[in-house]
């Protein structure tokens, strides 16, 4: 077959896409697609069209340009039904909801400990370890489900050496954050009480430590498991990964800092050493999760630049947690509900990141946004209906209504052992949590697609910064939910 009978053919199967391809199915989205074929492509920049019949996004690949009359076939990329995403998101997001419920209920009862009214800057400290569920143990789940999901994880030896990798820089990453963050803590106490005490500043860095890594090494096992029988059986660990993790990373957080911090400060005094014991093992272990992750090709990317999203969103963390100091001073109940608007806006903005995440690495090169997507789109279509991730967006904002109104009701009739929120309570506080779940989600979209745009890779440095937004929306609003109810006279009281 010579040459120009070659071209000949192939323009014959561009004009056949051509004909079959029906503009009006999709918003905004040019290409050329046909059902029964392959599907060609001579742009040089991507697209995305989904067909309606089987629910398939299908994605093109650049034009090689050194043979720039090759015309390569698109890739495919499976789309999930409404419902699919409904049952894979919505049963680990309600056991997550159980488990922010159960932080609340620790977190209230150990707000009247002796060492938490003496140490008061361990509030700060609160916000920040929660968010170090998102800022790395479920960045790690979006890095491997992106690595599941792209068919990476097929053989043992490059399952063990992704997850090797990813322990030790999560355990890097732990080390270093729950330091920076003891060291803010303990200076914006310093600011406003106008005193340091040493001893205080040991036992906060130590707890901190010790919460963070204990924390951190539990759920990547957990999140390890969920992964790969998530690959196992064919179910999208985007799904699944995350919220499960959230559903015990608030309990085992605020568990094992009330354990440490009670610990600690029953031997302040007279055992102060052991503060300097468990500081120095974690210096001499640091330089060993360094070596790990240095000799790992997977992970040794994320140590170099992975620092900017962690230490951004410990800063914010940091600003929501002088915002939960405050409101606890204030307001009786706060902290019941603050661990279940923030876990559950986190942990679905969390989950759309991951999706987002995904679908942009199976779809185009970093660099390129596919055609027919925007970085900031209109607030309708990124949230609703309009793009390749509205369906799920839409889905998450439905699925927090009632999930939101079940969690508080659970949680007031545990502290109260009676129902005793109303009207005006419920539907301030469903104002505040619609409020932070569309912001968030509508901010990981943009976030993430400019990410891409400027090849960071979003599987790395989205999830710390909207999880740690999260925190500090969440925190903000129900903070103004609190004082609107005082205002007209129905307060929260326990």
């Amino acid at each position: 077959m010579t040459k120009s009978h070659m071209n000949d053919e192939k323009k014959k199967k561009l004009q056949l896409a051509d004909s079959v391809f029906e503009k009006s199915d999709i918003s905004r989205v040019s290409g050329k697609y046909k059902t029964n074929e392959n599907i060609y492509t001579i742009n040089s920049q991507s697209f995305v069209i989904e067909d309606k019949t089987n629910g398939t996004i299908i994605t093109d690949l650049e034009r090689n340009e050194n043979k720039p009359d090759e015309i390569h076939p698109v890739t495919e990329v499976k789309q999930e039904r409404w419902w699919q995403i409904t049952i894979q998101v919505g049963i680990p997001f309600f056991i997550a909801g159980l488990g922010t419920i159960s932080a609340g209920v620790i977190l209230g009862r150990v707000e009247e400990w002796e060492v938490f009214e003496s140490i008061p800057q361990l509030f700060i400290l609160v916000p920040a370890l929660l968010g170090l569920k998102g800022n790395l143990d479920m960045t790690m789940a979006s890095r491997l489900s992106t690595q599941a999901n792209l068919g990476n994880m097929k053989t043992k030896k490059e399952i063990v050496h992704m997850v090797i990798g990813n322990i030790s820089i999560v355990q890097v990453q732990a080390t270093v954050a729950a330091f920076i963050i003891s060291i803010f803590a303990m200076s914006v106490g310093a600011a406003t009480t106008g005193s340091f005490q040493l001893d205080h500043a040991l036992l906060v860095t130590t707890s901190a430590m010790f919460t963070a890594t204990s924390s951190c090494f539990v759920l990547n096992f957990v999140l390890v498991a969920v992964i790969l029988l998530s690959n196992k059986y064919k179910v999208n660990p985007d799904n699944l990964a995350t919220p499960l993790a959230a559903s015990i990373g608030d309990v085992v957080s605020i568990s094992l800092l009330s354990f440490a911090v009670s610990i600690l400060y029953a031997n302040l005094t007279s055992h102060l050493w052991i503060t300097y014991v468990v500081l120095g093992f974690y210096a001499l272990i640091l330089p060993f999760w360094i070596l790990l992750v240095l000799k790992n090709r997977y992970t040794r990317p994320v140590l170099k630049n992975g620092w900017v999203p962690v230490i951004s969103a410990l800063i914010i963390s940091g600003v929501g947690g002088i915002v939960l100091k405050n409101a606890v001073n204030q307001f009786n109940g706060f902290v019941v509900f603050k661990p279940i608007i923030n876990g559950i806006g986190g942990n679905l903005v969390s989950v759309q990141a991951s999706r987002i995440s995904t679908m942009l690495h199976q779809m185009t090169p970093p660099g390129s946004i596919p055609i027919g997507q925007r970085i900031f789109e209109l607030p309708w279509k990124a949230l609703f209906y309009g793009t390749p991730y509205s369906k799920a967006a839409r889905i998450f904002i439905i699925m927090s209504v009632p999930g939101q109104i079940i969690f508080i009701f659970i949680a007031d009739f545990i502290h109260m052992s009676a129902s005793t929120i109303g009207v005006p309570f419920v539907f301030s506080y469903l104002i505040a949590s619609l409020t932070q779940l569309m912001l968030l989600l509508y901010i990981a979209h943009v976030m993430i697609h400019a990410m891409w745009k400027y090849k960071i890779d979003p599987d790395s440095a989205a999830i710390p910064y909207l999880t740690a937004l999260g925190d500090l929306l969440g925190s903000s609003l129900l903070l103004v939910a609190f004082i609107f109810l005082r205002a007209i006279g129905h307060e929260y009281d326990l």
